[in-house]
């Protein structure tokens, strides 16, 4: 009984929600924005990008190099292992293997590095994105700004304003 009365509570409850949700639906405005739209087109998102890439390429060269190198002694210690020594093959191969695992630890390392570089840039990108979203919702007086949807109709997409105010600079 007690669970009936339940659902019969939810379900008038969820029809005046309705109802009055289609009273108010004229003055209701919902935006939508798309994040990765404003990652890759707005200039401070772009600035960031090229400021970590100038930030990480003399490590990035150094590690393709480093690749390189290795992928090189690799291929000499191949060619070469026919005709040597068995403990001057059993040298060179530690001595690859060291490498290697020196290669990779950098490697990594980098890819760490950038990427915790990468996050503390777009996190910059979208405060500021996220306080000129805040702007239009008030100027426009929308109610409601989504940043994730499966459909979202073209007319209720704002990303293309947000983009040029954050280009503009008319971050409060």
């Amino acid at each position: 009984m007690n669970n009936f009365f339940s659902r019969c509570c939810a379900a008038i409850t969820l029809g005046c929600m309705l109802s009055v949700t289609q009273v108010n639906a004229q003055d209701f405005r919902i935006g939508f924005i798309s994040t990765d739209r404003i990652f890759k087109e707005a200039s401070t998102a772009k600035a960031a990008q090229v400021k970590l890439e100038a930030e990480f390429s003399k490590r990035e060269k150094e590690i393709v190099d480093m690749g390189a190198n290795l992928k090189s002694m690799a291929d000499k210690f191949e060619r070469d292992a026919p005709t040597l020594q068995e403990s001057q093959r059993i040298a060179r191969q530690k001595q690859l293997v060291d490498q290697d695992r020196e290669f990779q630890r950098k490697r990594r390392e980098f890819q760490e590095d950038l990427n915790s570089r990468k996050n503390e840039e777009l996190q910059q990108v979208l405060e500021r994105a996220n306080k000129v979203v805040k702007q239009v919702a008030e100027a426009e007086k929308y109610d409601l700004i989504l940043q994730e949807a499966v459909y979202v109709n073209p007319k209720h997409d704002i990303t293309e304003k947000v983009i040029k105010a954050l280009n503009s600079g008319s971050v409060k």
